[in-house]
């Protein structure tokens, strides 16, 4: 018997994510923070506290003075380079402590 309204399951969960924008969001999010390491390497992380993304912005904590002055540097790098990472505009700035 075949079926006439069949989809894979990529598509079933495509569908449920774009009827539930929020948790999009938080997926999306949570790609942010996994990219900070990816992309940043484990060097950066080791010196890594805090890392969480609120209201479009990643808020990072670094213990390492000298590391988070060069981070501010280059934190408009570090938006394109974790947003591409993501796949998607997550964030629009950091704000690094």
């Amino acid at each position: 018997m075949k079926r006439k309204n069949s989809q894979t399951i990529g598509e079933v969960i495509r569908d449920f994510l774009e009827e539930n924008k929020h948790l999009q969001q938080r997926i999306h999010e949570t790609r942010i923070e996994h990219a900070w390491t990816e992309v940043l390497g484990e060097m950066v992380m080791r010196y890594t506290r805090n890392l969480y993304v609120k209201n479009r912005i990643l808020y990072v904590s670094i213990s390492s003075s000298v590391l988070r002055n060069e981070l501010n540097l280059s934190r408009e790098r570090l938006v394109k380079n974790l947003n591409r990472h993501a796949g998607a505009d997550v964030i629009d700035s950091i704000v690094i402590r």
